[in-house]
């Protein structure tokens, strides 16, 4: 069983045996003799079978247990020890089990609401607050129920709860210590590249457009979604200027996977200003990566993206030839693009097709009809890719991969999650049930360029409630804080950084730094064989623990986030910064 799947079970053992807890107390204080005992009997294996689960994923990383060994076990064991004692010897009235099965089933609902409500890593405040709860919990239902425990034993109680409530409240509010550098806005001027080669003007707006067969209300990029190519050849110097029309919330362009200089980058609030209606801004940067990338608005990105504003960028090696295609994949107002096209190719004439996913979940790419070899992925090329049959890719969101073949004399088909997205004919191929690809596995490896770490981060990726704004919110996190309280990570020029980003949570989070691509060394404990993979965007998927670095050799202050995009407007951004 996969550590995700270990979190998911055992969530939803703590859930039953907590509701086995409760209903069983409920139906003791209604004299339900055997039903109370059926249910807290179901309820005790219940937190029994927990400690298998929790166990394992303490062995998994103390990350996904930390918060069941610090506050769930040993509430589950008092609960276990009060609830436990009186099954053994049933009383002749059952109601007078009530109490002790509720305690139970409190103690259980204080645990759940720790991981459920603040997660990673443990906090003292927390605990107590969860124990205040239990036990106010408790001496209520104590006083309704009966039999009315003793004055002392009812004053002990409320102590401990005041105790615990007031302790756990100041351990909460007491302000952290101050983040390890301050948010830099002086928007730095990189060096001059030069007088552009190729200029692009792009107009940012709101617009109608027409999506199979249907006008849909969007934003974009010179009144198209997706906005206009980009093509360039290494070596060229590019301007682009953008423009923005009528987009009331701001507009900026960020070159997603392109290294560029850190005030070309296009984050709002840090790199530039937003561009607002009837303004413009003006990037330029050397075409001097090779690869597949794509842009995109950063500002209120959550929204901009999905609404329509992105576009693809390729920058070439020389001259294109045989057959060279852009394939953006994109969900806009519920509709999927591209709309399927046929386009007929003559056999033996090379075919590159660039795959690009623009939303925010992971797609899955199958290609029917032949065999093909994976050449790149997000801009890099890899080292000795095979030619590969009857196997699917999946890419994050954010993610491109470059997939190359002949061109056969039978038609060949692109399926993005079954659907036909690019043909050369009719190719009626099933591929839902291919298997995988493992991209950590494929290609020819080499040794990692490094020895030693200067910098090392862990990032704990989870949801938690955020407290710190004037209103709470419900946030993924990373090491249990949302933006903009996330301290960033600061490096030096030259440093060798090392990235451990581990998914605690139960959804994906593709993983994307600006700025710079990470080498990937392992996932799960388990050293990346095949080619050196340099990416921008990865799936981190529930329970895995990826392993990356890099060499911090792009000064500035970036942007590292989910590249779920609503995630990161809920809290799941920070920033690496240079010292």
């Amino acid at each position: 069983m996969s550590t995700g799947s270990l979190l998911a079970a055992d969530l939803a053992i703590a859930l039953l045996a907590t509701a086995g807890w409760l209903a069983g107390g409920v139906a003791s204080a209604a004299r339900r003799r055997r039903l109370a005992l059926g249910l807290a009997v179901l309820a005790l294996l219940g937190t029994l079978a927990r400690a298998v689960t929790i166990t394992a994923l303490a062995r998994a990383g103390w990350w996904f247990a930390a918060e069941k060994v610090v506050v769930a076990t040993p509430l589950s064991l008092v609960a276990v020890a009060v609830a436990g004692a009186r099954l053994l010897r049933p009383p002749a009235d059952i109601r007078s089990a009530a109490v002790p099965l509720l305690f139970a089933g409190y103690a259980g609902s204080g645990a759940l609401l720790v991981t459920v409500l603040h997660g990673y890593p443990v906090s003292p405040g927390v605990a107590l607050l969860a124990v205040a709860g239990v036990a106010a919990a408790t001496v209520v239902s104590w006083r309704l129920l009966g039999p009315r425990p003793s004055r002392a034993v009812s004053r002990a109680a409320v102590a401990v709860a005041v105790a615990a409530l007031v302790t756990g409240t100041g351990l909460t509010a007491a302000p952290e210590a101050s983040p390890a550098g301050t948010h830099d806005h002086e928007y730095r001027q990189a060096q001059p590249v030069g007088e552009p080669t190729k200029r692009f003007t792009l107009t940012a707006g709101t617009a109608t457009v027409r999506v199979s067969g249907r006008d849909v209300a969007a934003w974009a990029f010179d009144g198209q979604v997706p906005g206009p190519e980009l093509i360039a050849t290494v070596g060229d110097v590019l301007e682009v200027t953008l423009r923005n029309r009528d987009i009331e919330r701001g507009v900026t362009l960020h070159w997603h996977g392109y290294d560029v200089p850190n005030d070309q980058d296009g984050v709002p609030d840090v790199t530039q200003a937003a561009v607002s209606p009837g303004q413009e801004f003006v990037y330029r940067f050397r075409a001097d990566q090779a690869g597949t990338y794509w842009y995109h608005t950063h500002s209120v990105s959550d929204v901009g993206v999905r609404m329509g504003l992105y576009g693809v960028l390729v920058v070439r090696p020389a001259p294109v030839t045989g057959v060279d295609v852009t394939v953006p994949v994109h969900t806009l107002a519920g509709l999927s693009l591209p709309v399927a096209r046929t386009e007929p190719v003559e056999a033996g004439v090379p075919v590159r097709l660039r795959l690009i996913n623009t939303d925010s979940t992971t797609h899955r790419y199958a290609l029917a009809g032949a065999p093909f070899r994976v050449a790149a992925i997000d801009g890099s090329d890899l080292r000795g890719p095979t030619p590969v049959a009857e196997t699917a890719v999946l890419i994050p969101a954010g993610g491109r991969y470059d997939l190359v073949f002949t061109a056969p004399a039978t038609p060949v088909a692109l399926l993005v999650d079954g659907r036909s997205v690019w043909s050369t004919g009719p190719v009626s191929t099933a591929t839902g049930s291919w298997p995988v690809l493992d991209p950590l596995s494929y290609g020819t490896g080499s040794p990692v360029p490094w020895s030693r770490f200067d910098r090392e981060f862990t990032l704990v990726l989870d949801r938690g409630l955020d407290l710190r704004g004037l209103l709470p919110r419900y946030a993924h996190t990373v090491n249990g804080a949302a933006a903009p309280d996330i301290p960033p990570q600061v490096v030096r020029l030259g440093d060798v950084v090392k990235f451990t980003i581990v998914n605690r949570s139960l959804v994906v989070h593709p993983w994307h730094l600006h700025g710079h691509h990470v080498l990937v060394l392992a996932r799960d404990g388990t050293p990346a064989t095949g080619s050196p993979l340099w990416w921008d965007s990865f799936d981190v998927r529930p329970g895995e623990v990826w392993e990356v670095a890099f060499r911090a050799d792009n000064p500035g202050m970036w942007a590292n986030h989910c590249h779920n995009l609503p995630h990161a407007d809920a809290g799941m951004m920070l920033h690496l910064m240079y010292r």
